[in-house]
């Protein structure tokens, strides 16, 4: 896909951070839009400085564990645009604790968001990309669908799994000769909301980091150094020249080849960080 211009795309999590910037930039080349998140109040934000680039833009209000909710929004898109041609599965939640701490309540909350609405928001939208003869799923994961870190199991896995998901999917489409590729997404520290929106079960925050959720926040944000915009432009090019997989930020670029270098001593390297962080 070598422009976007007169495609159609949808995105979840539209209302803020990556999904907005996202938004915005391809707005900018002349992409219609069909936005959803559940935060409708900032969503319509996102739809109106999207809208001033002249093209259509659609919103929903969605939660994207509803399985049901996305396949009836990807419907009511080719109702309202025709066929989508992109579908960014960006919406996402983080959740810091440890394995022992974590409420089962907790652990399905963030799998039915990171996990299954990625699941469900592609398969949902694969018709339609088929029919538009020129498609992409992008998949958002994570630095941390590379590497894991203490307090962020759930997270871990719900990154690990979307990586190996649209990875599957990339190779299933190629095979099938179909008309659609994907891309799986792993942005490092993005200046997004989403700490000051996670979970924190603060008791075993505390006994396995030495802090608790206040100060883990505020330690996740001070980490936060590429802004959601540049993020955007950097997705977006991985889209034209039809990457794999695409690293933002150069602490994403440090931890992959971090991995590469060490793929299981750099979990000796991550216990000792922590530990001397809580001296």
């Amino acid at each position: 896909m070598k422009t976007f211009q007169n495609k159609v795309a949808a995105i979840t999590g539209a209302a803020s951070g990556i999904g907005r910037a996202l938004a915005i930039e391809l707005a900018s080349r002349g992409c219609h839009l069909s936005l959803s998140d559940v935060n409708t109040d900032a969503l319509a934000e996102t739809a109106q400085a999207a809208g001033a680039h002249g093209v259509k833009v659609t919103t929903a209000a969605l939660d994207v564990a509803d399985r049901d909710a996305i396949y009836a929004w990807a419907d009511r898109t080719d109702a309202d645009h025709g066929p989508a041609n992109l579908v960014f599965n960006n919406a996402g939640v983080a959740l810091g604790a440890s394995i022992e701490g974590a409420s089962d309540e907790d652990l399905h909350w963030i799998m039915d968001i990171n996990y299954w609405g990625v699941v469900h928001g592609t398969r949902s939208f694969l018709p339609q990309l088929r029919a538009s003869g020129e498609g992409h799923v992008i998949n958002i994961s994570s630095v941390f669908g590379i590497a894991a870190v203490p307090s962020q199991s759930a997270y871990n896995a719900t990154k690990f799994a979307v990586r190996g998901f649209t990875e599957c999917l990339r190779q299933e489409l190629e095979i099938a000769g179909a008309p659609v590729s994907a891309t799986c997404v792993h942005p490092g520290g993005i200046k997004t909301n989403i700490a000051r929106a996670a979970r924190f079960d603060t008791q075993s925050m505390q006994a396995l980091t030495g802090r608790g959720s206040d100060d883990a926040k505020a330690r996740f944000e001070k980490l936060f150094r590429t802004t959601a915009e540049s993020a955007a432009r950097t997705i977006l090019r991985g889209v034209e020249r039809n990457a794999r997989r695409v690293l933002i930020g150069a602490d994403a670029h440090a931890i992959d080849l971090t991995v590469r270098l060490m793929p299981t001593a750099y979990q000796r390297i991550v216990s000792g960080f922590t530990k001397l962080s809580m001296r």
